[in-house]
């Protein structure tokens, strides 16, 4: 493997280090999007039942920091008890969590689309190298064969940190999409909760 990337030259390095961070962004969003962390079973009902007890800010606090699904109940929750709009609070905190559930996608991306340049440029460069270097021996069917191989590494190399890196990031956003569905359909009945309390406040 050294030997190959070696001969490959210096454009294989770039590649080394885009493949190092897909990885490490990939380990980072399999651990951050797990369900049972993001949308605890249990805690909508939970806090529809202890509704009073969230008038003291400590609590909301405390909601906020469990879960993306508390901290999404808690602007709702601050929003009732500053007579603010319910929906337009959570909505805006909906789109908070959507960008941190999709933290590090765009790095993931650029990684995928150029990784083949990357690849295709080191390809090109090595080409030119083998077709630059003069004298008779150097110009042999053999050598020069053996140079375009090793110039195709760097392709080679591009597709192989490309295609999982897309493939990855097509997934993630699949997985980010059905939890923000999970999340809304899950805060439904406390969301109806508290415009049912806001209406009847405002009739009171």
């Amino acid at each position: 493997m050294w030997s190959i990337i070696s001969a490959a030259g210096w454009p294989i390095w770039p590649l080394i280090f885009g493949s190092v961070v897909a990885l490490a962004i990939v380990f980072e969003r399999v651990w951050a999007l797990r369900k049972k962390d993001l949308i605890p079973e249990n805690l909508v009902s939970d806090v529809c039942k202890t509704l009073p007890q969230f008038k003291d800010r400590q609590n909301i606090a405390r909601l906020e920091s469990h879960s993306a699904l508390g901290s999404l109940m808690a602007a709702g929750l601050s929003a009732f008890y500053r007579n603010e709009d319910v929906e337009s609070a959570m909505q805006d905190k909906s789109v908070g969590i959507q960008n941190t559930l999709e933290k590090h996608l765009d790095v993931l991306s650029m990684i995928a689309s150029a990784a083949p340049l990357m690849g295709l440029l080191g390809t090109v460069i090595g080409m030119i190298e083998i077709f630059a270097v003069q004298g008779s021996a150097a110009q042999t069917p053999e050598a020069i064969a053996a140079g375009i191989a090793v110039a195709l590494y760097n392709t080679a190399f591009g597709l192989i940190v490309a295609i999982p890196a897309l493939v990855a990031y097509r997934l993630f956003r699949i997985r980010i999409n059905s939890l923000l569905e999970d999340m809304g359909d899950s805060v439904k009945p406390f969301e109806d909760l508290l415009k049912q309390h806001a209406n009847s406040r405002k009739a009171g």
